[in-house]
């Protein structure tokens, strides 16, 4: 069943914090200098150009939506929960003070929970940062990834191969982030267990220009590969086994089978033979 998908509002994700609404949906003015970012702020990189064109839209026509802030331990300051891109840009425009709603029951995993949807519902994320804000869901706050997928509205299987993703090296994570190659290519990669081939692809993808559906093709081959090495291997080590047991029982042995299941016979050619393996089987 197709999940509902973002843009109903974030009370009504986050059922607990549309309480109390005549008391905390009052729009006030706070000063800038009494507001202190989210420590929760899933987003780790903040697009300078865009910033000064909000900047500038918000000197033309004002802040057009409140940002959504809790109060701090610190009497009279603040906390932003949701709603920092705004918050930077008033700072870059000049405001003094800023438009904003204080939500006054929130703790900090409705911070958590709040300032990721409200990125995902901007598409300020990219896959990396979501990926890793799924992981501090699940990490800092118990989060199962069904309970992910409830919250921001999407299929389980989402989240799981999202975070996916941080199992890739390092600098592959990197050109994710700076969009040099796709979230489907990092699927792609992330199924494949040597970073060294890993490497190789990747390299492919920015010199070739290789479509995701093109790393899939590569990447099966891989595992075709692979399967077949480990079939060899297994051939090589029943033939070994083989050779064991007929030196051990000085007979002849068969092993029909494979790794799940088989069986092993060992072939007698008198009544003394059978006594003689029957004794080394301590029957």
């Amino acid at each position: 069943m197709q999940k509902k998908v973002l843009g109903r509002g974030l009370e009504s994700l986050i059922p607990s914090l549309g309480q109390n609404k005549s008391v905390d949906d009052t729009v006030i003015k706070i000063p800038l200098n009494k507001i202190k970012p989210n420590r929760f702020q899933p987003r780790t990189k903040f697009d300078d150009k865009k910033l000064e064109e909000l900047a500038k839209s918000i000197k033309k026509h004002g802040l057009t939506q409140p940002i959504l802030v809790s109060e701090s331990v610190v009497p009279g300051e603040y906390e932003i929960i949701a709603g920092e891109r705004r918050y930077r840009a008033s700072k870059l425009a000049g405001n003094k003070d800023i438009r904003a709603i204080v939500k006054r029951s929130t703790n900090d995993k409705q911070r958590f929970d709040l300032a990721l949807i409200e990125n995902l519902q901007r598409e300020n994320l990219d896959p990396i940062e979501e990926a890793k804000a799924f992981q501090r869901l699940i990490e800092e706050f118990s989060h199962t990834h069904e309970q992910i997928a409830e919250v921001i509205g999407k299929e389980r299987s989402v989240i799981s191969n999202t975070l996916r993703l941080l199992s890739l090296p390092k600098d592959v994570q990197a050109l994710i982030s700076e969009g040099k190659i796709s979230s489907g290519h990092g699927r792609m990669l992330a199924s494949i267990e040597d970073s060294t081939k890993v490497k190789l692809i990747v390299g492919k993808i920015l010199n070739e220009k290789l479509s995701v559906r093109a790393v899939e093709r590569i990447v099966s081959g891989f595992k075709v590969d692979k399967k077949k090495i480990k079939e060899k291997k297994q051939v090589v080590e029943l033939t070994n086994l083989k050779e064991e047991l007929q030196r051990k029982f000085g007979t002849k042995v068969n092993i029909v089978g494979d790794s799940k299941k088989g069986r092993i016979e060992l072939f007698y050619y008198s009544l003394d033979d059978l006594e003689r393996i029957a004794k080394k089987l301590s029957l």
